[in-house]
């Protein structure tokens, strides 16, 4: 979201970009309510399985939703109720009856029956969660969302816009800006709540809210600061480890543990439960040149690392106390290695170069990464190094064991890509999921396009190609006078936020 190259002004300057390989040295979801599942099945009829729930968070307790490709491959659907007069027909063979379905065989009652509870059990089916009809009407809405010409935010004074957040509960927006300040608004009513004028010494690059009322901010003064909402005369405290351009801010809201990276290549690990006026105990966890942007599943069960160099590396069976050792790069460069006890190792790397439509033959630079809402994919902004052209890509998590024991595996298949325009260049865009996952928000020249992965924004394990397949533009929006530079999705309100590089900041809402 901010221009590269040693000399340009202000905001995300890809110092020391290069094509060689990296030689590593070493964002809280709105919770929906759902309401209790029948004890009983549903009557005939009733049991076909819609897309699966958006409502669980990995980071809830219970099980883990299974990723997309397991859910494809193995994810049964419920059969209809036979037409009167006709005998039930078997179930597909993915489908076929266990012990446990009782006399009723493969086609009856009992095979419907299990075949219902293993839907429940799995997260799917019509009566598991009530709640995603709100998803679907949500997800309608967008297509009547247009520019909210009363609720324009003018930050013309404060410089680019070059990072937004929203409060878990949706209730503050915050602008991080170029011109060292973080504004604060009520995205509702569009008033003005707070301006931290000096916010920091430089350039403000990320904003990450820890929960309703702290948040963090990092700036180019190579400082992370953390805010209070209920006190923001005063910071908490300061916290300093970096020695270059701080970038990217991760939380874990288990560990409650920050991470954040910047441009001198390095991920340290902040520990806020011993945090003091005079900073937070922390650690240097991991180092690789070119480092741009760093994320961490929504689980904490992965750290994803994108380089200017183009390439991206996964963090696997992620243990956040235990810093990467320099000397073991090599071995955990071979994924999946099992130890003796037949255990894979902790913080086991895996270095990839993701594929990218047009650009087999020229090197890209990685310049935006998202993580899907549920953890089952990964979200790219990628410019080619002669920087005219770029694609929004989305790769789906394939998860398993390694083909060939002795080699890595990738875990990563392009699912959906659309090519994007090339405004701005120089300038990194950042793009955003939806809090559902099924829709993509993306800078787009003067404005951003609502993209899904079909027209009807199904959820992306319920269209995933056989082949990598071009995006759906939903909707186009246009309102600015420069290039946009960043947007988001509100958590919990059917709104949209854009910055761009002239510092204006706009909601977009439905019109009815």
């Amino acid at each position: 979201m901010f221009p590269c190259g040693p000399g340009s002004p202000g905001g995300d300057r890809m110092a020391g970009a290069g094509t060689e390989e990296p030689a590593p040295l070493g964002e809280q979801a709105t919770a929906v309510v759902l309401l209790a599942a029948p004890l009983w099945p549903p009557p005939p009829g009733a049991d076909a399985a819609p897309p699966l729930s958006p409502s669980r968070s990995p980071r809830c307790p219970g099980s883990p939703s299974p990723s997309p490709a397991a859910r494809a491959a193995g994810a049964p659907k419920a059969s209809a109720a036979p037409a009167p007069g006709k005998a039930p027909q078997p179930s597909p063979p993915r489908r076929r009856a266990g012990p446990d379905c009782g006399a009723g065989g493969l086609g009856g009652p009992g095979a419907r029956l299990f075949g219902w509870l293993r839907e429940r059990c799995l997260g799917r089916g019509l009566f598991v969660d009530p709640a995603r009809d709100n998803f679907r009407t949500m997800t309608n809405l967008y297509g009547s969302i247009h520019p909210a010409d009363s609720v324009y935010l003018s930050t013309r004074t404060h410089g680019a816009v070059f990072n937004l957040e929203y409060s878990p509960d949706g209730s503050v927006l915050t602008v991080a800006c170029e011109q060292t300040e973080v504004l604060l608004f009520d995205p509702i009513s569009s008033k003005h709540i707070k301006t931290l004028s000096e916010a920091h010494e430089d350039c403000v690059n990320n904003i990450r809210f820890l929960d309703n009322r702290l948040f963090a901010t990092c700036s180019d003064d190579t400082t992370i600061a953390l805010w209070d909402l209920r006190k923001l005369n005063t910071k908490v405290c300061t916290l300093h480890g970096h020695t270059s351009w701080v970038k990217n801010i991760e939380y874990d809201t288990n560990t409650r543990l920050l991470v954040t990276s910047g441009f001198d290549g390095n991920v340290i690990i902040w520990d806020t439960n011993r945090c003091t006026e005079d900073g937070c105990p922390h650690k240097k966890f991991f180092h690789t040149r070119f480092l741009m942007r760093m994320r961490l599943t929504p689980d904490c069960s992965k750290m994803l690392i994108s380089t200017s160099s183009g390439y991206l590396l996964i963090l696997h069976d992620l243990d956040l106390t235990k810093s990467l050792e320099v000397g073991s790069y090599p071995i955990l460069r071979a994924r999946r290695t099992t130890s003796s006890s037949g255990v894979s190792p902790r913080n086991s790397l895996e270095v990839l170069t993701p594929k990218v439509p047009g650009e087999r033959d020229r090197g890209n630079c990685i310049t935006s990464l998202q993580l899907h809402p549920k953890g089952w994919a990964t979200l790219l902004r990628c410019s080619s190094n002669t920087d005219d052209q770029e694609w929004t890509c989305v790769y789906e998590f394939q998860e398993g064991v390694p083909v060939r024991p002795v080699s890595p595996r990738c875990s990563l298949r392009l699912t959906h890509y659309i090519e994007e325009a090339n405004v701005g260049r120089g300038y990194i865009k950042e793009l955003c999921f939806s809090p559902d996952g099924r829709m993509v928000s993306s800078p787009h020249a003067y404005g951003i396009r609502l993209l899904g992965f079909d027209k009807q924004c199904s959820e992306l394990i319920d269209c995933l190609p056989k082949e990598a397949s071009p995006l759906r533009v939903i909707r186009s929006l246009y309102s600015h006078k420069d290039v946009v530079l960043t947007t988001k999705f509100s958590p919990t309100h059917c709104q949209i936020a854009s910055g761009c590089l002239s510092g204006r900041v706009s909601l977009y809402q439905p019109k009815f």
